[in-house]
């Protein structure tokens, strides 16, 4: 009698623990809007994602149009992705790292020159 008790304490324990990862798991996919600081004050940028697994696509829209991302992925609550500009015949590229948390998105863009820009994309309704 103790052993069923303990082997459907430790299921019902387990499934918990699996709901929870699973209800933890963020979700990264729709449009996102954020004012990013640069050299001429904030701009508005609005990135649009979707992800497939661990996988993530999408483009970054600003005032110069539309760019895509490349090699975005997404882990837990982490999403990572890159774009390429080309401006005047050099390529830039930007390395994108945030922290999803609900209906905002806390990025850190790496564009390889100077430190890191921070700021906070908010989920678009």
């Amino acid at each position: 009698m103790i052993v069923a008790d303990m082997k459907t304490t430790l299921l019902a324990l387990m499934a918990i623990l699996c709901f929870s990862f699973v209800a933890s798991a963020a979700s990264v996919d729709g449009k996102w809007t954020a004012d990013v600081p640069g050299r001429n004050g904030n701009q508005t940028n609005t990135f649009t994602l979707k992800a497939s697994g661990d996988k993530v696509e999408g483009t970054i829209t600003t005032q110069r149009g539309d760019t895509p991302i490349t090699e975005g992925k997404l882990a837990g609550d982490t999403v990572t992705f890159v774009t390429v500009q080309s401006r005047g015949g050099n390529d830039t590229k930007s390395t994108y790292t945030g922290k999803i948390k609900g209906d905002s998105i806390d990025f850190s863009v790496d564009r390889g020159r100077g430190d890191p820009i921070t700021f906070t994309a908010k989920k678009a309704m």
